[in-house]
């Protein structure tokens, strides 16, 4: 697959809503930030919450206090109790912490000039703001002191000498103001051929407007353009909203700076003012509470009160995906980030590629997708940044070479096997049970092989082999479709009978490419289960649907269904079903990254106290490898040992390849009567002692029996081997494909005990040797 293209990437960034603005920004005309407020004043940084007004209010020790809140309406919060008095609490910022008057910059002065007439909310913000953009601005009044209607407030609310502090930021920023200065339409025409700009501060169709330009002229809403040449003014008709006005205002300074640049006047203006957001916000178990009220009207809310009511704020974020999900949180960001990181790093020509790791610890399973309101599926884009990177010859060899080693012996004839039921020549059933249940409980395959041969006519054939997953989630899609054509292959040597398979995974790699595909649990559902299952103890058990069944419900319904008729009563996890979590084998992220699978693992196992129940022999071997009393749904339908099957040990990754190579071995013997042959190579003569330390380091360094004897086989046939002249021990390697293993040893009788085992990925190149 060829890598994202940048309008596939920003069709899936648009899915992502993390970065839209909550409810109550998007709501505010001009856009404060009121969620990073909440955050100021429950952190009682006062000084920063009032330098988040002013970024946005041009003079916030008056809007502040008069503010409409329009954000109010929109609150998510009103969803779970009240909306957020945002507007008291601006109040608060204002009231109790001093605007620091920020040193005049020195503005590179442009040379055209502006006249303002008027200096309502409006005219007082389209001067400030092109001002501050270094306008020589003109600001006309027809009374005798700024402000407008800003004087007719109580003073309690906006005391008179707030209005003048907050006003004489426009000396600093050298607006001439001019007092006592009405203009009429013939002065109007004298300020066109003075000012490269006028702009009129008043409403839409107000009487000003009306006499200065006539009752037939017409201001765009969105530019607040006049038909009048290098002519703008208001262009909302309403002087009842202060925030409104002042929006107005800034919106008008936006297409005056573009007017005198020379610029579009409507380009990229769909995000001014108040709109909806997309971000979504889920309120779901979140406790109503009701606005905390205010014991002084006059004076507004007290630091505690305030602190009470800004920690009701629900600090609006989407985050779904991440709060499910460990390998997203792990990250430190979100899916929108993750996906420019994942792009920048399958685009990048030279240099180290940092997104390495991260691409390839993708469990692949789906959950965000299920989870995200929009969709997004990451693992989507990992899978196909993977095969981009494979088909480069970018990938690096070591990321999945343990995974493709393992999925070769388990195609290869040391396990893999293909036959009709005994004393047939036909099937109309094959019986897939996957290289992990294989691995796992090789006693349960052969149950579960007799027991559908006793149920089922017209002969049940058996095929073991994988199904070629690691391949498809490494990226390695040649390798995949040539494994799958084999695969194929034998199933129509079989006459193309119908799949009965055991392992979800297996179940999704079929599902779209075989015409019947039944999964075991769907055929046992409706069938007698075993008499030794009927007799299993009941209680409470909790169901982990394997990653793979996500969007597979009569999977998930007959495993209930199973369990329910064992007498046991379902214990759904908080995700479930088309919500579940992967165990952190899915998409290799184990062989990658175990310290995140093992932290996958531990979240999940802690999720209920209940015993758990697994239908994916990778989940429950996971789970059992931490401690979590955790049965495959085979152990409860045949009714073994009950307390030894929860407490079973997870198996090493060398006794998964013995205990495949013993199944198909034992079945040769006991159903076909046939002599296995024995296996080839020298090697497999070498007998080891290892300890319980060498042996978790094995597991952890995904070090195999065979390899240890491959290791000690060679060296000791042609002696290049390193001998400590101390205490005698011997040092070899070995490096059978992209990996070279060590292995110190010591020869002892008829054995070799292993004292040291490590692997790196390097290759050793020797002198005087090919």
């Amino acid at each position: 697959m060829l890598q994202m293209e940048q309008d596939e990437l920003k069709r899936q960034e648009d899915k992502c809503t993390q970065e839209n603005p909550p409810a109550c920004t998007a709501g505010c005309p001009i856009h404060v930030d009121a969620r990073k407020l909440m955050q100021e004043i429950k952190n009682q940084d006062l000084k920063s919450a009032l330098t988040t007004l002013q970024k946005k209010q041009p003079f916030p020790g008056i809007i502040g206090r008069i503010c409409d809140h329009p954000c109010e309406n929109v609150c998510k919060r009103t969803e779970v109790g009240s909306a957020i008095a945002i507007s008291a609490l601006e109040r608060f910022c204002v009231q109790n912490q001093s605007a620091k008057i920020a040193k005049t910059l020195k503005i590179p002065l442009k040379s055209q000039t502006v006249a303002v007439v008027g200096s309502g909310l409006r005219g007082l913000t389209v001067a400030y703001d092109l001002a501050k953009k270094g306008y020589k601005v003109s600001l006309f009044e027809k009374a005798d002191r700024l402000g407008g209607n800003l004087w007719n407030f109580p003073h309690h609310q906006l005391p008179p000498e707030v209005i003048v502090e907050e006003l004489s930021v426009l000396n600093r920023l050298n607006v001439q103001i001019e007092l006592n200065k009405a203009i009429t339409r013939q002065n109007l025409a004298e300020l066109q051929k003075e000012f490269n700009v006028v702009y009129l501060g008043f409403a839409a169709h107000s009487s000003e407007v009306s006499v200065l330009l006539g009752e037939q002229v017409k201001v765009d809403p969105v530019t607040c353009v006049t038909p009048l040449t290098g002519i703008f003014s208001g262009a909302f008709g309403d002087n009842d909203s202060p925030i409104k006005s002042v929006a107005d205002g800034r919106k008008a300074a936006v297409s005056i700076d573009r007017y005198l640049q020379g610029v579009s006047l409507t380009a990229s203006r769909e995000g001014e003012g108040a709109h909806a957001t997309k971000l979504f916000v889920n309120t779901k178990g979140i406790l109503p509470l009701p606005v905390v009220p205010i014991s002084d009207e006059l004076g507004g809310y007290t630091p505690e009160e305030a602190l009470q009511e800004a920690g009701r704020c629900l600090d609006c974020q989407c985050l779904e995906c991440v709060k499910a999900c460990k390998y997203l949180e792990n990250y430190g960001s979100y899916p929108k980030q993750y996906l420019r990181q994942i792009y920048n790093n399958d685009t990048i020509v030279m240099g180290m590629r940092h997104g390495n790791k991260m691409i390839n610890s993708c469990s692949l399973c789906g959950q965000c997708a299920a989870i995200c309101p929009q969709g997004l599926d990451l693992g989507e884009t990992c899978k196909a940044t993977r095969e981009s990177m494979v088909s480069k010859g970018k990938m690096p060899p070591s990321a999945h070479d343990f995974a493709l080693r393992d999925m070769a012996f388990n195609n290869s004839e040391e396990f893999a096997l293909t036959r009709h039921q005994p004393g047939s020549n036909s099937s109309n059933y094959v019986f897939f049970p996957g290289c992990q249940l294989s691995a796992s409980s090789p006693e349960q395959v052969e149950k579960v092989y007799v027991y559908l041969t006793e149920k089922l006519s017209g002969g049940v054939a058996l095929m073991l082999r994988c199904c070629g997953a690691p391949a498809d989630w490494a990226g390695n899609q040649e390798l995949f479709q040539n494994s799958f054509k084999v695969l194929v292959a034998q199933w129509e040597s079989l006459g193309k009978p119908q799949l009965i398979v055991a392992c979800s995974t297996c179940h999704s790699m079929f599902r779209e490419r075989f015409p019947e595909v039944v999964s075991l649990w769907e055929l046992m559902a409706n069938l007698e289960l075993p008499p030794q299952g009927a007799s299993v103890r009941g209680g409470k058990i909790a169901v982990q649907d394997a990653c793979t069944t996500r969007h597979e419900p009569v999977i998930q319904d007959a495993v209930r269904n199973i369990v329910t008729k064992l007498g046991y009563e379902v214990e759904e996890l908080p995700y479930s079903k088309e919500q579940t979590k992967c165990c952190g084998f899915g998409g290799l992220t184990s062989f990658v990254n175990p310290e995140l699978a093992k932290e996958i693992v531990e979240e999940r196992i802690n999720e209920s106290t209940s015993d758990y129940v697994a239908y994916c022999a990778m989940c429950r071997d996971n789970f059992a490898s931490q401690g979590k009393r955790t049965f495959h749904l085979l152990d409860l339908i045949f009714g073994t040992d009950l307390d030894k099957a929860a407490n079973r040990p997870s198996v090493g990754f060398s006794y998964r390849h013995e205990n495949r190579a013993k199944l198909k071995s034992k079945l040769l013997h006991s159903l076909w009567k046939e002599v296995p042959s024995e296996k080839e190579g020298a090697y497999r003569t070498i007998k080891l002692q290892l300890n319980e330390r060498i042996l978790k380091i094995m597991e952890e360094r995904r070090i195999l029996i065979e390899d240890i004897q491959r290791v000690i086989e060679l060296a000791e046939r042609t002696g290049r081997k390193f001998i400590n002249p101390d205490n005698g021990h011997s040092l070899a390697h070995f490096r059978p494909v992209k990996v070279t293993y060590w292995v110190e040893y010591q020869a002892q009788e008829q054995s070799f005990v292993v004292l040291n085992v490590y692997s790196h990925r390097m290759e050793i190149v020797e002198e005087g040797h090919e």
